[in-house]
């Protein structure tokens, strides 16, 4: 049964997601503060989170943000009341994995865990394998890296989508090919959200981001690993 934390201050928006996730039968936790939030996803081990935006005590943004450099690796969706681009790459920049504009649907939101919980340990350990591109020396089985000598933090996301570009090097994979085999969903999603990841994975791979020799874009289609 996985385990979910729930970070959200709003009481209706608590118990929908409760009870409706709890009916799918997942094991549910419920933390309406952003700072008790943090405690509670760095000491004990969740699945997946929901992390609102607008929180008390602390802002979903700087949850995502501190539990990301305290090194949790967990994939995180974050709910946001705001439809803004800005919110979705703040998000995204900060760690999170996705995310999700209020109000949404049930069945959208439930097709989102659904698809980050189906990439489970067991199916990530089978492909896993210590590799080195450009600065980054990335272990696929821990979901750690480092640069350096420095650890770097990284989410479940951006390992999901190494491993999935290191097993298909040199060849051409396009933005959907990402959003199928790595977020694992049909639902209609921008490709812009590959492409924040990609910028951001750059930044710690290549010497120099604006001219990246390891993670080359193909103009028109989507991208290429060089190792």
């Amino acid at each position: 049964m996985a385990h979910i934390l729930v970070i959200e201050d709003e009481p209706e928006m608590q118990r929908g997601l409760k009870d409706n996730l709890e009916f799918e039968g997942y094991d549910v936790e419920v933390i309406g503060d952003g700072k008790k939030g943090l405690d509670a996803l760095v000491k004990n081990n969740f699945d997946l989170v929901l992390l609102d935006v607008m929180l008390p005590g602390m802002s979903g943004f700087d949850v995502c943000k501190n539990a990301r450099a305290q090194g949790v690796a967990i994939p995180i969706i974050m709910l946001t009341a705001k439809g803004e681009e800005v919110d979705k790459v703040l998000g995204l920049e900060f760690g999170a994995d996705d995310y999700i504009t209020k109000p949404f649907s049930l069945r959208e939101l439930l097709a989102r865990v659904k698809a980050v919980l189906r990439r489970s340990p067991a199916d990530r350990k089978s492909s896993a394998t210590k590799i080195t591109l450009g600065l980054l020396e990335i272990d696929l089985e821990s979901y750690t890296a480092s640069k350096k000598g420095k650890s770097v933090s990284l989410t479940s996301k951006d390992f999901d989508i190494l491993r999935y570009l290191w097993q298909h090097q040199k060849q051409v994979i396009s933005r959907d090919d990402l959003l199928t085999n790595v977020w694992g969903y049909d639902e209609s999603i921008s490709s812009r959200t590959v492409d924040n990841f990609i910028v951001k994975l750059r930044k710690n791979i290549e010497k120099d981001p604006s001219h990246p020799k390891h993670i080359i874009t193909v103009h028109g289609t989507g991208y290429k690993l060089i190792p």
